[in-house]
Parts: C-alpha cells; structure tokens; sequence
C-alpha cells in the first residue's frame, strides 16, 4: 500500500506552492501519493494520511492566520502522524536566518503554538518587485533596506535554494 501525504500552503505570491509542487514531485518518485490543499479548504480527515505537511508563506513578518487556525483546532489529530513545517521568506536568504532556530519569525511562530511537526525548515523566497502592488512595494523595499537587501531590480530574484528543497523531501519518506 502506498503511504497517503498531504500537503498544505498557505501562499501570498506562488513561491510557497511552487516549493510545494516541487516536493510533491520528490515524494511521487518515492512512491508516495500526495493530495495538495490550500489549507483552508482542507476538509479531509488527517487521520486517512501517513505524514502531513505544511508550507506557509510570510508577509510582514506574519504567517497568515488560517495556518495558526489551522494548527490549533487540528492539533491532537496532527500529532498523531507524522509532520513537517516550512516557513518561506525573504528573510532566509541570509545564511544566519536561514534555519527554524535561526529565523525569528519561525521562532516567534513556534513559541506562539503549543505545537512542533517533526520536521522544520525554512526556504528564502522569491522577490519580484514588478508583481506587487505599489504598497507592497513600498513596504517591502522598506524591508531590503533595513534588512540590506536589494531594492532595485527590474527581474525577479530566486532566492529559494532548490536543493534544501529536496533535502527537506528526503527527509520527510526517510522518516
């Protein structure tokens, strides 16, 4: 019998899904089936699934509520089987944030909830100035100054580092 993941996100810009997608096509190889959800339209039961993974975007140093809503009122049922975490943000690009023990917000995160998947990480996200609208732009060139980073480009920026990604994957079917 193949073992059943899913996987949820929660995702301002795509980079959270993208990342999803590209664990989800790790896990396939390794023979897993996987059902992917936006987390808040996950009506499943969690029980009639082996390992569940969440994905969650920040923006302005918040994971969206539905991931913290999501993660209290689920919570027995999640540790029941096994899981994993992610956070996605531009503040991972720096290599001295770029751990769950590193990053503040994951940090912050994780003291807030009386909870901890078996698995944690964080990926650096994608930085794409032309998407945004013009407050999000504003706001976010705020942030890379304070933060130094990059306040002028005409194209995107990958940060996300593709092969953590899959090193992450690893881990989840090793477990």
């Amino acid at each position: 019998m193949k073992k059943r993941i899913a996987i949820l996100y929660s995702t301002v810009d795509g980079q959270t899904l993208k990342i999803c997608k590209q664990i989800a096509k790790h896990l396939k190889k390794e023979g897993f089936k996987i059902k992917l959800f936006e987390i808040s339209s996950f009506n499943d039961t969690i029980s009639r699934y082996s390992k569940l993974i969440i994905g969650a975007s920040i923006r302005y140093g918040k994971h969206n509520k539905n991931v913290t809503q999501f993660i209290l009122k689920n919570k027995s049922d999640l540790e029941q089987i096994d899981t994993a975490f992610f956070s996605v943000n531009l503040v991972a690009r720096k290599s001295d944030k770029n751990r769950y023990d590193s990053n503040p917000y994951v940090i912050r995160f994780f003291k807030r909830l009386d909870w901890r998947p078996k698995i944690i990480d964080v990926f650096a996200g994608r930085l794409d100035y032309n998407s945004y609208s013009l407050i999000d732009r504003l706001m976010i060139k705020l942030i890379m100054k304070m933060t130094k980073g990059p306040t002028k480009t005409d194209k995107p920026i990958e940060y996300t580092d593709w092969k953590r990604v899959e090193d992450f994957s690893i881990k989840i079917y090793q477990h």
